[in-house]
């Protein structure tokens, strides 16, 4: 009868299939087998099928009616567990090589810049760390969060110019981050009520009062967050919302026009107050227009200029530089906000009176 208990192989082969050869050599049925070891033949049978362990009792009772040593029996039952672990560690790096190619969409290397994963060489130890930044077990599920689902769609209309992990790993920033950010309750009247005072600060460079908007908008329970560019993202803006009383307001300081800032802002702000709390809304220059994306746009023109006094402007067809500068004084924001929008109108062209907007430099970390 064979007792050595030096097994190695790269079979997980399971102590049960030793142990019916054992009771098939004794003439002992498994059925006599568990009547001797006063055990329920079902809890048996899961040990024959390597589904239940062979603890250190077991073995002892097998000793006992079998006479193989315990110690074989805890050492075939090691081996056994041991030969299982290294298979399925030899599968999940298999899995993880195959998600290699996920690592330069998902922008590992700007998310190391940015701290947000940890520096490796190995391709499997850059793919476990994008696991933990999205909070994942395999990469090819964040498409089917409802989180990046916009993303994809987006990705799905402009294929040649746009990243939908990219997008993602900007939106993942983006939740990270307003995790991190204390807010009251969403408040919408408290909300529409600091508009004004938005407003009014138009007139300083957005990241000279960065504090004081991130306080204003963090008292009505809007998480506002200023990320940096992502390669192919082209996104600009976007919000979500986390949970019912925190919205989420995101935004990427590209082209670096305050002017363009202070619109984006109030857009962004326009589909807290106008539209739902299910979705996540993207905006990217590759994006087409929308009914939603132009009552956003309307929103942020006529809080920012009121429509009757931007057309009694346009109507005088006065635009040399003294004219924008005291039709800003008049109307309270600043000139750099009437040159912008003149710009987009196409009113002027689009490099007049750039000296009086303003350049933003602000730090995105």
């Amino acid at each position: 009868m064979v007792t050595n208990n030096s097994y190695h192989s790269d079979l997980a082969v399971p102590p049960g299939e030793f142990l019916e050869e054992v009771i098939a050599d004794l003439g002992m049925t498994k059925v006599e087998l568990a009547k001797r070891m006063n055990r329920p033949a079902t809890k048996l049978s899961a040990i024959f099928k390597g589904e239940k362990t062979i603890t250190p009792d077991t073995a002892i009772q097998l000793e006992r009616v079998v006479g193989i040593p315990a110690h074989v029996w805890t050492g075939l039952e090691s081996e056994y567990r041991l030969t299982l672990a290294k298979l399925q560690q030899s599968a999940d790096e298999e899995k993880l090589k195959e998600e290699a190619p996920y690592v330069v969409k998902f922008c590992y290397k700007e998310l190391v810049q940015l701290g947000y994963v940890d520096k490796f060489t190995k391709a499997s130890d850059k793919v476990k760390e994008l696991h933990k930044f999205f909070g994942v077990t395999s990469l090819s599920t964040v498409v089917k969060l409802k989180r990046y689902r916009p993303a994809f769609r987006i990705w799905e209309k402009m294929r040649n110019s746009k990243s939908w992990e990219s997008t993602a790993t900007w939106l993942r920033i983006g939740e990270i981050r307003a995790h991190q950010t204390n807010c009251a309750p969403f408040n919408k009247d408290k909300l529409i009520h600091s508009l004004e005072s938005i407003r009014s600060m138009t007139m300083q460079a957005p990241e000279t009062c960065q504090l004081q908007l991130t306080t204003l908008l963090a008292n009505s329970g809007v998480a506002l967050v200023i990320l940096p560019h992502l390669p192919r993202t082209y996104a600009h803006g976007a919000t979500f919302w986390q949970g019912l009383d925190k919205a989420v307001l995101l935004l990427t300081i590209r082209g670096s026009w305050a002017d363009i800032f202070w619109f984006s802002l109030l857009h962004e702000i326009a589909h807290i107050l106008l539209h739902g709390k299910q979705n996540t809304i993207i905006e990217s220059d590759t994006i087409t227009a929308s009914e939603r994306e132009n009552e956003a746009d309307l929103y942020a023109s006529n809080l920012l200029i009121a429509e009757s006094d931007y057309n009694e402007f346009k109507s005088k067809r006065s635009i040399y530089r003294s004219d924008i500068i005291d039709f800003a004084n008049s109307v309270g924001v600043h000139p750099g906000i009437i040159v912008g929008r003149l710009q987009h109108d196409k009113l002027i062209k689009p490099y007049w009176h750039n000296n009086l907007r303003i350049r933003l430099v602000w730090d995105t970390k």
